[in-house]
C-alpha cells in the first residue's frame, strides 16, 4: 500500500475542511414552466391580505397592484455601466385631493333614503327636501361612515366649485362604494357598476364635464345587497412629480408554473432573470403558513464583456394599509444574519376591519435579505431615492426609522445589491418578501395566530432565519412540486389544462389563511374575494376542493371544519348547513343575508365523503356523524324538488324545481349511503342508497326534454350544467345510468360559444369552475378537451386584466364578476379520476 506524505496528509484535511466549511453547493433545480398569456400574473401570494399580481403582459408595465386593484408598489432596475433600465413595476405617484373624500374631511351631502324625482342627478335640480350630513355614508360603526345608512338604497348630492387649475390638468373621480353604484357628474352618467363593491377606485374624467366657473354636483345611487353598505366619493388631480425610472429593460419572456413566476429581461449589455417563488407546498403546512416569498434574480453579460452592475429594488408602506391616508412607521435592523425593512402603520388596529375590499392594516411588511457587504438597505423618499440610484448606483444610508402619511409623502424601503464586475457568468441573490400579520383570524371571540408561529413559539425573525437557511431546500421542494403538477395535469388534459391548473394553483391556495383553533383544529379560512367577503363560504369551498383533496385532504378539513363546529356547538340550530361563518378575517358567525340549505347539505356530505374516498376510511365522517345524519335527511325530504331557495346556479335569478340541484341533493345522499357502509353501518347505508337510487330514477323521467334534460322540472325546452353529476363517477355511486352525463355531454357540445359552454340556457356568461367538472364527465380526453379549449382561450384573451375571473362573458370573455378567487382550485377535478 502507498504512504501519503505529512504534507499530502495535511493537504486533503485541510481540503475536507474547506469543504465542510464552505456554503452549501447543491445545485437548485429548475421548475418546469410554461409561457401562458395570463389575465394576471401572480408575483407575492401569501394570504388574502399579502397578495400582489402584476395586471399588464410586461411586468414593468403597470404598478405592482393587490387583487383589489390597490397599488401595493414594487419597483426593480437595474444600473448597468452607468444606465438605469427598470424592469419592475411602474411608478405610480399618489394623487393630489382637490374635493376630498370623507377620510380627508368629513364633507357635507345631501342624501335620502327614498326615490327621489326625476332628475335628481341633474345640478338645477332642487334637493332641498332631502336630508344633510356628513360622509362616508354606510353601516353603523363603520369606519368613515359618519352618517348611517341602514335602509336598502340610497341617494346621495354633493356640490362643490373647482379651484382655479392650471392648463392640462388631469382630473379624476375616486369613488368607494359597497354595492350596487351609480355615479354622475353634472348629470351625465360615469359608472353603473352592478353587483359589486370597491374601494377607491380611480375614474379619468374629461375636463370638459366641469363647470370651471359655477356649481358642480356628483351625484350618487347605491343599493346595498346585505353584510356592510357604504358611499363616499372626491375629486383628484395628477401630481406634477415626473417618473424618475422612465427607461425600461426589454421584456424577453415571461413563463409560469405552480408556485413561480419567471421573467427575462436585456438590460442592454446585460441579460436579467427574475422569478418571484411563492412556497404554498400543500403537504408542508408549516411551509405553506409561512408568509415569506422570494425574488430570486440573476445576471450575466450577453456580448462577452465585463459591465458594471448595481440592482435596486424598493417597496413601500401600500402593503401594510387599507388606505394611503394611514399614517405608518418605517424601520431598519439586522437580526440572525439578515439586513431588513419593515413598515406597519401607527394604529395597529389588530383584526378591527372586516369585509371584501379591505386590506389589512395591522401587522408588518418586511423586505428582507441576507446581510452582505454589497447589499445596502435604507428609508428614503420616494423621488430622492431613485435620483440617487440613478445618477451614482447608491441610496443614501437614511434614518433608522421614519413616520410618514403617504398622501403627504410616500417614503419607500429601498435596497441596493452593488453586484460589481458581471461577465458572461451568472451572479445571482435573492431578496424575500413577508408580512407579519400579528393576529390572523377571529374564530368565535378568539383571536387567533397563523399556523406558522406554532402557538406563538415562533417569530417572524425566526421563520426568516429559516427561510434563508432552508433557502436551497425549499427551492428543490417547489422544483418536485412543479414538475409532479405539470406532468400529472399534462397527463389527463394535454397542456391547455394543465396551463389552467398552472395559473389556478397560487391564486386559489392564496385565498385561504391557515389557522388552528384553541383545540388544535385545522383551520383552513377563505375569503370570498370579490364578491361579499364571506369567510369560510361553504359553496366557496365545495369548487376549491379538488385540488385540496388531490394534494392534501387535511386542507380540506380544514375548510369544512368552521361549518361543523358552528352546528355541532349549538351556535346554528337550523337542520340544514350555514352558508358561511362571518366576514373575513371575522369568523364569528353567519352574516351572508340568505341561507342556502339543499346547496350547502348537499356541498358538505358530498365533500366529507370525498375525504373519506381519499384517505380510504370514514374516521373523518364518524367524528361528525350526527349532523352529517341530519343534513342528509333534511337532503330526503327537500332535495328532490327545490323550493325556491338560493344556491350557485342563480346567478341569472333565484329558481325554484332546480333540476342540477336536485342532482346534488340525491349525490349528498348517495354519498352519506357510501360513508355508512364505510363505518359499518349497513342498514344505514342500504336505506340511503336506495333511496337515492329512487329519486336519481324520479329525476330521470322528471327532467328529461328529449335530447337533454332541462334547467327547471316544469320549463321544457330549457338545459343547464349538470356538473354535480360529477360525483357519481369519481366516487363510483353508481346511482345515475352512465348515458345521463353522456346524453348532456353530447348536447353541450353543441352550445358551447367561442370562449366556453354558457352556464344555462338564461344567459351567455359561465363559471370556468363549473365547465372544467362539467367536462370532467366525458368518457374520453378528445372530448374533455373540447370543453377545455374555449376556457384557455378565454384566459389568454380576456381583455380584463384582474386576477383570474371565474364568472365571464362565453362571446367575448369579459369579465362579469368575481376575481381573485379560491374556486379556480376546482380546474383540479380531472385529477381525481385516478
Amino acid at each position: 500500500m502507498r504512504r501519503l506524505s505529512f504534507t499530502q496528509v495535511v493537504l486533503i484535511i485541510l481540503a475536507g475542511l474547506a469543504v465542510s466549511c464552505s456554503p452549501n453547493t447543491e445545485t437548485v433545480r429548475k421548475s418546469p414552466t410554461t409561457e401562458i398569456k395570463a389575465p394576471a400574473y401572480p408575483l407575492i401570494t401569501i394570504d388574502p391580505y399579502t397578495s400582489a399580481w402584476s395586471m399588464a403582459d410586461q411586468l414593468f408595465d403597470v404598478p405592482v397592484k393587490h387583487w383589489t386593484g390597490k397599488t401595493q408598489s414594487l419597483i426593480g432596475a437595474i444600473r448597468v455601466d452607468g444606465k438605469v433600465y427598470r424592469f419592475l413595476g411602474k411608478e405610480d405617484i399618489p394623487l393630489q385631493p382637490l374635493v376630498p373624500m370623507a377620510k380627508q374631511e368629513k364633507w357635507e351631502g345631501s342624501y335620502t333614503f327614498s326615490e327621489p324625482k326625476t332628475g335628481w342627478e341633474k345640478v338645477d335640480f332642487n334637493d332641498k327636501s332631502w336630508k344633510s350630513g356628513k360622509a362616508g355614508f354606510g353601516t353603523e360603526g363603520m369606519e368613515d361612515a359618519s352618517t348611517v345608512w341602514d335602509t336598502k338604497e340610497i341617494w346621495v348630492r354633493r356640490e362643490f366649485v373647482l379651484p382655479e387649475l392650471s392648463a392640462g390638468n388631469q382630473l379624476y373621480i375616486v369613488y368607494s362604494h359597497d354595492d350596487d353604484f351609480v355615479l354622475y357628474l353634472n348629470g351625465k352618467k360615469l359608472v353603473d357598476t352592478g353587483a359589486s363593491a370597491r374601494s377607491m377606485v380611480v375614474l379619468k374624467v374629461d375636463e370638459e364635464l366641469f363647470n370651471k366657473n359655477g356649481t358642480n354636483v356628483i351625484a350618487a345611487h347605491c343599493l346595498d345587497r346585505g353584510g356592510l353598505a357604504y358611499v363616499d366619493f372626491g375629486i383628484f388631480m395628477e401630481n406634477d412629480r415626473k417618473e424618475v425610472f422612465a427607461n425600461t429593460a426589454v421584456q424577453k419572456s415571461v413563463s409560469l408554473s405552480a408556485t413561480q413566476t419567471h421573467y427575462s429581461f436585456q438590460c442592454g449589455p446585460v441579460d436579467l432573470n427574475l422569478q418571484f417563488i411563492s412556497p404554498l407546498l400543500p403537504n408542508d403546512l408549516d411551509l405553506l403558513s409561512r408568509p415569506v416569498n422570494y425574488m430570486n434574480y440573476d445576471v450575466h453579460a450577453n456580448d462577452g464583456n465585463s459591465h458594471d452592475v448595481q440592482i435596486y429594488f424598493e417597496a413601500t408602506p401600500e402593503w401594510a394599509v387599507n388606505e394611503t391616508f394611514q399614517e405608518v412607521e418605517i424601520s431598519k435592523g439586522t437580526k440572525n444574519g439578515i439586513n431588513y425593512l419593515k413598515a406597519g402603520t401607527t394604529e395597529q388596529a389588530v383584526l378591527e376591519k372586516k369585509g371584501d375590499n379591505i386590506r389589512i392594516d395591522w401587522g408588518y411588511v418586511y423586505l428582507a435579505a441576507k446581510e452582505a457587504d454589497q447589499t445596502i438597505m435604507a428609508i428614503g423618499d420616494y423621488f430622492k431615492a431613485k435620483e440617487n440610484f440613478l445618477k451614482e448606483g447608491s441610496i443614501p444610508a437614511g434614518e433608522n426609522e421614519s413616520k410618514a402619511v403617504m398622501t403627504q409623502a410616500m417614503p419607500v424601503m429601498a435596497t441596493v445589491d452593488n453586484v460589481g464586475l458581471v461577465s458572461s457568468k451568472p451572479v445571482n441573490n435573492y431578496l424575500m418578501l413577508a408580512y407579519d400579520d400579528i393576529e390572523s383570524i377571529q374564530y368565535f371571540g378568539d383571536n387567533l395566530k397563523a399556523w406558522w408561529t406554532q402557538d406563538g413559539t415562533l417569530n417572524i425573525d425566526d421563520v426568516l432565519r429559516m427561510a434563508v437557511s432552508e433557502y436551497t431546500s425549499i427551492m428543490n421542494k417547489c422544483a418536485d412540486f412543479d414538475t409532479n403538477l405539470w406532468n400529472e395535469t399534462t397527463e389527463a388534459g394535454g397542456k391547455n389544462y394543465a396551463d389552467l391548473c398552472v395559473l389556478a394553483f397560487r391564486q386559489s391556495v392564496a385565498a385561504h389563511k391557515l389557522v388552528k383553533d384553541t383545540q388544535g383544529n385545522i383551520l383552513f379560512l377563505s375569503k370570498e374575494n370579490f364578491s361579499n367577503g364571506s369567510i369560510g363560504t361553504v359553496d366557496v369551498t365545495y369548487p376549491s376542493a379538488p385540488m385540496y383533496l388531490k394534494y392534501n385532504p387535511d386542507l380540506l378539513k380544514g375548510m369544512l371544519n368552521p361549518i361543523f363546529y358552528y352546528s355541532e356547538s349549538g351556535k346554528w340550530a337550523k337542520p340544514f348547513a350555514a352558508h358561511d361563518v362571518g366576514t373575513y378575517p371575522k369568523a364569528n358567525g353567519q352574516t351572508y343575508g340568505g341561507d342556502m340549505p339543499v346547496e350547502e347539505c348537499g356541498n358538505m356530505v358530498i365533500l366529507t365523503a370525498a375525504i373519506a374516498e381519499m384517505e380510504g376510511n370514514a374516521d373523518y365522517a364518524a367524528k361528525h356523524w350526527n349532523v352529517l345524519t341530519t343534513w342528509s335527511n333534511y337532503l330526503m325530504e327537500n332535495g328532490l324538488d327545490p323550493e325556491n331557495q338560493l344556491c350557485t346556479d342563480d346567478f341569472a335569478g333565484h329558481f325554484a324545481h332546480n333540476i342540477n340541484l336536485s342532482a346534488k341533493a340525491i349525490m349528498g345522499i348517495a354519498s352519506y349511503g357510501r360513508l355508512a357502509a364505510m363505518l359499518g353501518k349497513t342498514d344505514v347505508a342500504e336505506k340511503y342508497t336506495s333511496e337515492a337510487k329512487k329519486m336519481a330514477q324520479e329525476w330521470i323521467k322528471m327532467a328529461d326534454d328529449g335530447d337533454h334534460y332541462r334547467l327547471t322540472f316544469d320549463q321544457p325546452g330549457t338545459w343547464s350544467q349538470k356538473y354535480n353529476l360529477v360525483w357519481d363517477k369519481l366516487l363510483n355511486l353508481g346511482v345515475f345510468p352512465k348515458e345521463v352525463a353522456q346524453k348532456e355531454i353530447a348536447y353541450y357540445l353543441t352550445k358551447q360559444n367561442k370562449y366556453g359552454l354558457p352556464l344555462d340556457n338564461r344567459r351567455t356568461y359561465t363559471k370556468s369552475d363549473w365547465i372544467v367538472w362539467t367536462a370532467t364527465l366525458a368518457d374520453d380526453k378528445a372530448t374533455f378537451q373540447k370543453f377545455i379549449d374555449p376556457v384557455h382561450l378565454f384566459v389568454t384573451e380576456t381583455p380584463d386584466r384582474v386576477p383570474m375571473t371565474d364568472w365571464y362573458e362565453t362571446p367575448d370573455a369579459t369579465q362579469v364578476g368575481f376575481q381573485a378567487r379560491s374556486v379556480v382550485g376546482g380546474y383540479f377535478i380531472k385529477l381525481l379520476e385516478k
